[in-house]
């Protein structure tokens, strides 16, 4: 992309942490941010701020767990905005909780938020993006995509799955000029990690650094895709 000026940008996961980050960056850059998570009253907050900052943004709160209202986010997204040019898959969850424990209803919910809606919603808008020449999925994964750990087997494994499917959208799309990439963060000071006095989160990413990271990957140039980024920690944020 030549400049992110008038692009259309849907963001999942918008309302706090990583994600109200990488939409108020993509808005500062021109973006025309469409914002979506279960959340009405974080995604009106994050669409003022943007707003008073001369941004443009528009609120879609949805489920990204159901398909219909995963549908109703495509549809009043080309309604509202047009068809989008960038799509962030940042919406993430998951309980800690050992594998001959885990409720049946807390594994689906992490495998759908994580995985199969990512795969869902880029099904969804890549053909638009094809029929354009260009674009970009970027998903926001996780270190635990990499290594597994006791008592997060469920996340670890969409992430991991969310890992292959970067790999293998990327090699579909490619030739279409669409750029497909994952992120991969350490810890991160975001609500979802909750306050603990081992942790000194001002030594950890923080969210700002996941959104210059995709502003970085929509920067780089036509001739290379940078389809996967870890990012860790500069120093130890354990006390």
């Amino acid at each position: 992309m030549n400049s992110l000026a008038g692009k259309i940008a849907v963001v999942t996961g918008a309302g706090r942490g990583i994600g109200r980050a990488v939409a108020s960056n993509l808005a500062e850059c021109g973006c025309r941010v469409i914002l979506t998570a279960r959340t009405p009253a974080q995604l009106e907050q994050v669409q003022q701020e943007i707003s008073t900052s001369g941004g443009e943004a528009i609120t879609i709160a949805a489920d990204l767990t159901r398909d219909d209202e995963i549908q109703r986010l495509v549809e009043e997204s080309q309604q509202r905005m047009g068809a989008p040019d960038i799509l962030i898959n940042n919406a993430g969850w998951g309980k800690r909780a050992p594998v001959v424990k885990v409720p049946s209803e807390d594994l689906d919910q992490t495998l759908r938020l994580n995985l199969r809606a990512p795969m869902i919603l880029a099904r969804s808008l890549v053909p638009k993006m094809i029929e354009k020449g260009e674009g970009a999925v970027i998903n926001i994964g996780s270190v635990s995509g990499k290594t597994g750990e006791a008592n997060g087997a469920a996340y670890s494994a969409s992430k991991f799955g969310l890992i292959g499917f970067t790999q293998s959208l990327y090699e579909e799309v490619r030739e279409y000029g669409i750029k497909v990439a994952v992120i991969l963060p350490g810890f991160v000071a975001t609500p979802l990690i909750p306050p603990n006095r081992q942790l000194d989160r001002s030594k950890m990413i923080q969210p700002a650094d996941v959104a210059q990271t995709v502003r970085y990957i929509l920067a780089s140039a036509p001739t290379c895709c940078p389809v996967e980024i870890t990012l860790r920690p500069q120093k130890s944020p354990y006390r």
